[in-house]
């Protein structure tokens, strides 16, 4: 059974950073890649990055030159640092494992940009 978990997301002023952490554990076959998504109040789901098992990352154009996707050694341990923080960056933050059988999520971590 795939599990992931989030950190702790928290209160971060306007221009601040933060950096979240996924990891992932359990037997993981025919990896493709990990995902950040974000969910805001009152909005879809929103794809933010994402970084493959090759290393190739992507990103939404409204994080683009701010957040960070990283997966620094061989385990699944995915970092999204996001700086330079905007209000409209307030969102529960979802990371997914994308798999050729399929996707696993956390359960989400609550990150709030506010003054």
């Amino acid at each position: 059974q795939v599990q992931l978990v989030e950190s702790v997301g928290g209160l971060v002023q306007p221009g601040g950073s933060l950096r979240l952490s996924c990891s992932v554990s359990g037997r993981i076959l025919n990896f493709v890649a990990i995902a950040w998504h974000r969910r805001a109040p009152a909005k879809g789901r929103e794809l933010v990055a994402t970084i493959s098992g090759g290393g190739i990352t992507s990103y939404a154009d409204s994080v683009k030159g701010r957040f960070t996707i990283s997966r620094p050694n061989a385990n699944y341990a995915v970092y999204l640092k996001m700086n330079s923080l905007k209000p409209e960056d307030t969102a529960v933050y979802y990371c997914q494992l994308i798999t050729l059988g399929g996707n696993d999520w956390g359960q989400g971590t609550q990150v709030t940009v506010s003054s």
